[in-house]
């Protein structure tokens, strides 16, 4: 389903028309009967990259496709947008695997405690990452420390139980209620794919490590009370990874003469595989919220030896998931969210029975490592963007850029100035920095405009935990790393692209 000739890729800008009801509504001779909707400000969308209009297209030519919102963090993926939702029908349309992307149930945890900011000292902030980092495998090749040595049947049971089924065998002291999920149901008639191309065994011995990429763990102050917080996002690690690959190829395999794009591979009812892709999905998800719920167990631990006080778990949530829901104005839906996470307000049907019926669930935003994050709640307004908001800031410079144009020492000097401290050594990823990131500030500021939510904490970081991608390299991930290069390679031509004909959009 290769988006080719398009009619207006040269002036979508243009045409794209401001709701009162705060987005931009897209419709061109390209967008056919599905709704866009682009909660943008016209600042953001003026620095969109023209490059975008062709994927956000693709994310409309999907079967069955409904409604696509695109976010405020939203720039350039593999397929479609990173910061889109796309609705699909549910009894016949697609289920769509770049939507969901190879991190699968990717997302966010946030605590917080009674502890003064003002106790995070620079050398509390030391050994604040030193015992997380004893507690928790950084980086790509990263293993479980807590969980190293499962057996295949503890594993299955584990992605398949989700957190009801660690809380009951391994125990645990969080409240699961904090979770947006304790456990996405799984067939029991679906086979892990183990092997293949994509090898998810990778998994077994992860659970409970941070990964690489734009996964990190943040020791923050809240500004409106003073105390001290921490946020973690991460994701599926090898095992979601691995899913996600083998049913990619396997649904290229099944359509070759339709998927010529591999990163715009689905499913349909009538696939022998759509039912599979959705139990791949609900236990890459299950494997995504232990891991973050286990690393928040070892950093309660950390925290409880640096400031002698408890962590409370505020809530954890997911982003790139594929979920069943009902939407007044789109009735029974697939909701694919790339780079977007749920948001649920008051009253929502879905939050009947838990403490959130009454206000919402939290939704939790992270700023780069240099900038603000976000703790939100959803207001009425969600249901325009089929109740989803941005999973983070989004990026605005590419890893490849910011390799070539960052000085390390700049940057360096820029976070001791800030008093933030990275990692040990106070180095900072160049790819992950605060300048490869859009502001926080203003891409929550249209969600708030748009009245999709109003902000309840504001989180500045004082010490932040990074995976390096270089150095936990082994040789069994360099062929994936060098295939993600080369998508990187392609995505910096097609900007390059774009600005030499910025005049023409």
């Amino acid at each position: 389903m290769a988006t080719r000739e398009l009619l207006h890729e040269a002036d979508w800008k243009q045409r794209a028309a401001w709701s009162e009801d705060g987005y931009f509504q897209l419709e061109t001779g390209d967008t056919g009967d599905v709704v866009v909707r682009l909660f943008v400000t016209q600042a953001l969308l003026n620095e969109a990259e023209p490059t975008l209009y062709r994927q956000v297209i693709n994310a409309t030519r999907f079967p069955g496709a409904k409604l696509v919102a695109i976010t405020p963090d939203v720039h350039y993926g593999y397929g479609v947008p990173v910061g889109c939702v796309i609705l699909t029908d549910r009894n016949e349309g697609a289920v769509a695997m770049g939507p969901v992307g190879f991190d699968i149930g990717c997302g966010m945890m946030s605590a917080r405690s009674n502890v003064s900011a003002e106790l995070a000292t620079p050398d509390r902030k030391l050994e604040f990452n030193e015992e997380v980092m004893r507690r928790v495998s950084l980086g790509a090749g990263g293993k479980s420390v807590k969980l190293g040595n499962l057996t295949e049947r503890e594993f299955e049971d584990l992605v398949r139980g989700g957190a009801e089924h660690y809380v009951d065998t391994y125990g645990a002291d969080f409240d699961r209620s904090r979770a947006e999920r304790h456990r996405i149901p799984v067939s029991d008639g679906w086979s892990i794919p183990w092997g293949g191309k994509g090898k998810p065994e990778r998994g077994r011995d992860q659970l409970g490590s941070l990964g690489g990429g734009n996964h990190f763990i943040e020791l923050q102050r809240c500004e409106e009370t003073g105390t001290l917080f921490v946020q973690v996002h991460t994701g599926s690690r090898g095992f979601g990874h691995g899913l996600a690959t083998n049913y990619f190829q396997m649904a290229k395999d099944e359509r070759p003469e339709d998927i010529t794009d591999i990163d715009l591979g689905y499913f349909t009812p009538a696939s022998k595989h759509y039912g599979e892709y959705l139990d791949a999905v609900a236990a890459g998800g299950n494997f995504a919220i232990l891991n973050r719920l286990v690393i928040f167990e070892q950093i309660q631990a950390a925290f409880r030896k640096v400031f002698k006080e408890d962590l409370e778990l505020v809530y954890e949530i997911s982003h790139n998931l594929v979920q069943a829901e009902d939407h007044p104005e789109f009735g029974e839906v697939w909701v694919h969210r790339k780079g977007a996470t749920r948001a649920f307000p008051a009253s929502h049907p879905a939050l009947a029975g838990t403490m959130w019926q009454d206000t919402g669930h939290p939704v939790l935003i992270p700023g780069s490592n240099r900038d603000y994050s976000y703790i939100l709640r959803p207001e009425a307004g969600a249901v325009r963007s089929g109740y989803s908001v941005n999973h983070g800031a989004g990026r605005r410079m590419s890893r490849g850029e910011a390799m070539r144009q960052l000085d390390q020492r700049k940057v360096d000097e820029q976070y001791r100035r800030d008093h933030i401290l990275v990692n040990l050594d106070g180095r900072v990823p160049l790819d992950e920095s605060s300048a490869c990131y859009k502001s926080a500030e203003e891409v929550v500021a249209a969600v708030v405009a748009a009245g999709l939510a109003r902000v309840e904490h504001t989180l500045w970081p004082v010490a932040s935990i990074k995976g390096n991608e270089e150095r936990a390299a082994t040789a069994k991930h360099r062929e994936r790393k060098g295939k993600d290069r080369s998508r990187e390679k392609e995505r910096d031509a097609d900007r390059d692209v774009a600005r030499r004909t910025k005049g023409h959009y």
